[in-house]
């Protein structure tokens, strides 16, 4: 986390901002908190992106759908603002880190029966996600939080409005939509998109997770080569434990078809026996990591409001530009019938490893 600039926003409709939590192809991210106490990740669109009337369509439709997301294993959509002079979308906050950090930076590799446990999870995710009639499309180590009671998956469905301002598969400003290492071939060459996107990912997060490299090597090389690699060649899996080894290497068959199905996943992740409603039944981390977790929420607990500016009263809209916000007014309910949402959360975002700067992630 860092803490707020002079040019950052002090409130976000009825959310406090406290602290900046990242940055991604639509905007900023930020950690924030409800009048009544609860703490929340508020993402603020770009200036660019709001002023084009066909992103705001198409973000409006894609957080109505994102908010009909149930299940235990993602980060609800709470509140939302898409007639704003700045949109904005604010979701459940979840302490934990992104499996990018953690194996990038603060562990390495995760021990197998952890990936496991991960693959359970993220299975549990893909199918809330595609019972809703969407595809995540963007699965990868920064979309994927890390907890004790087991992963969590953000981003599902509002990165998808992003498509509307592309070209030919380039962004107007020339980013790739996606996140080139953890696209699937289909993505690469732009045919139809289905679930069996998701699983291919899905097997490039696994990979990562268990060896802490990428299955079909880093952007060094230019992002040409790179997707070249994952549309005609096969996975580099050398590290990955053998019991999972087959599981990942299927995921990432090049034939959309002939990817297991989320359920054949997780019968042969024993999805039964470790994972249950949100929660792994055993610890499924290294303690260090458990370790880090626990400094983690304490850290959040220790995140005051930011001091009002001065001569403000109550800290709010103190100063020109300090609020971004209209009129408040019910947010559309949802369809009858929808899933209820559960009490997790969405999180701070990182880069993805090796992730060339300007690539879309929302």
């Amino acid at each position: 986390m860092e803490k707020l600039g002079p040019a950052d926003p002090q409130r976000i409709g009825a959310y406090r901002l406290l602290a900046r939590l990242g940055a991604g192809g639509m905007g900023q991210v930020f950690l924030a908190r409800s009048d009544r106490g609860r703490t929340v990740a508020v993402k603020l669109v770009r200036q660019e992106l709001a002023e084009q009337e066909e992103f705001r369509a198409r973000f409006r439709q894609e957080v109505l759908a994102a908010r009909r997301v149930g299940g235990y294993w993602t980060a609800p959509v709470l509140d939302a603002d898409t007639e704003a002079a700045i949109p904005w979308v604010a979701t459940g906050y979840v302490a934990g880190p992104s499996l990018e950090a953690v194996v990038g930076h603060d562990h390495g590799a995760l021990p197998e029966r952890s990936v496991r446990i991960l693959a359970a999870g993220l299975a549990h995710a893909l199918k809330d996600i595609h019972a809703a009639e969407l595809i995540h499309r963007d699965l990868k180590p920064s979309n994927v939080l890390v907890t004790i009671d087991g992963p969590r998956v953000i981003d599902f469905g509002i990165a998808r409005a992003l498509e509307t301002v592309t070209d030919g598969g380039l962004t107007r400003t020339g980013a790739l939509v996606g996140s080139p290492g953890f696209m699937a071939p289909e993505q690469v060459r732009g045919d139809r998109i289905t679930p069996a996107c998701d699983v291919f990912c899905l097997g490039s997060v696994l990979s990562y997770a268990a060896t802490g490299d990428l299955p079909f090597g880093t952007a060094n090389s230019g992002v040409h080569a790179l997707m070249f690699r994952i549309a005609q060649e096969e996975p580099d899996l050398a590290g990955v434990p053998e019991g999972i080894a087959d599981l990942v290497r299927q995921c990432l068959r090049k034939d959309p078809a002939s990817r297991p199905t989320l359920d054949d996943i997780l019968e042969r992740t024993g999805a039964e026996d470790t994972v249950t409603d949100g929660r792994s039944r055993d610890p499924w981390l290294p303690g260090m990591l458990v370790a880090q977790l626990g400094r983690h929420a304490v850290q959040l607990l220790d995140t005051e409001d930011p001091e009002s500016p001065e001569g403000s009263e109550g800290g709010a809209g103190a100063a020109e530009g300090a609020e971004v916000s209209r009129p408040r007014r019910p947010y559309p309910s949802l369809p009858s019938g929808a899933p209820p949402q559960a009490p997790s959360g969405a999180g701070p975002r990182t880069p993805a490893p090796q992730t060339p700067e300007g690539l879309i992630s929302a």
